[in-house]
């Protein structure tokens, strides 16, 4: 099992990928909450889906980790997609069977290559938890937000908290990428499957019905990053988001055991 995980590190930490993700996380973290201070006086909303995060807000203890929270969704497609790519290209290039030559057992190649992503996951929300943290702090006073809250007991405790919810939220939304690499095996559809659903089709049917976001999978996990929602409390979010991630990895994992290792 360890040496799973080690060869798996040893792909994720190459230069195009690791800094190719990491700049993107970095770009969305910055974007995301660079929007809630220079907007927060905007009638058209600082949040998402125009929604207003006013300065009382801002001020809580939790204050520091609005912006955090806020991007976890997209830190969550990011994790999609890398997950989703790694777990599909053994497929795709075949590499699948020299790896089964060294490690028989196709079990432990699936769950090492679960806790190096998963790894690879966390060290990419602790930089975005640092990075927004710290644009929050700098843009406060230009946006007349106090900070006397955010570093106190209360507002490390908010930093902890926030930081597990987005921890739990991202990595299931890598899960899910593996599901679809399994699935699929095929990088670029699982990519686009998983992007397509979760950036055009949720919205459109949000959109229609409001009433599905309660059930969707990507609103599920989104809702858990941010602690809950006005429409989603975080308890049904955790649960629900928990069965689409069981079931789907439960299913996953069968086939990956059982077919063939060919595309």
């Amino acid at each position: 099992m360890f040496n799973v995980v080690k060869a798996e590190l040893r792909k994720l930490r190459r230069p195009t990928l690791f800094f190719g993700t990491i700049g993107a996380a970095i770009f969305f973290t910055g974007l995301i909450t660079s929007f809630i201070y220079l907007m927060i006086d905007s009638p058209r909303g600082n949040g998402d889906r125009g929604r207003t995060i006013g300065r009382e807000v801002l001020e809580l203890a939790s204050g520091s980790v609005n912006g955090f929270a806020s991007v976890g969704g997209f830190l969550g497609i990011i994790a999609l997609c890398v997950f989703a790519a790694q777990t599909a290209q053994e497929y795709t290039y075949g590499t699948l069977r020299n790896l089964l030559v060294r490690q028989p057992s196709r079990m432990k190649i699936l769950i090492g290559k679960f806790i190096s992503m998963a790894l690879f996951a966390i060290v990419m929300i602790s930089v975005a938890a640092v990075i927004s943290i710290a644009i929050s702090y700098i843009l406060a006073p230009g946006a007349k937000v106090s900070t006397d809250l955010w570093f106190t007991s209360d507002g490390f405790d908010a930093i902890f908290t926030t930081f597990v919810n987005v921890t739990i939220s991202v990595v299931a939304f890598g899960i899910v990428g593996m599901v679809l690499g399994l699935l699929l095996r095929s990088p670029i559809s699982a990519i686009s499957l998983g992007v397509l659903w979760l950036l055009i089709i949720e919205v459109l049917l949000i959109a229609v019905k409001n009433s599905l976001q309660s059930w969707l999978p990507g609103a599920q996990l989104s809702a858990i990053a941010s602690g809950g929602s006005p429409d989603l409390t975080y308890q049904h979010a955790l649960t629900v988001g928990g069965l689409y991630v069981a079931v789907g990895a439960i299913v996953a994992s069968v086939l990956f055991v059982r077919r063939d290792v060919a595309n």
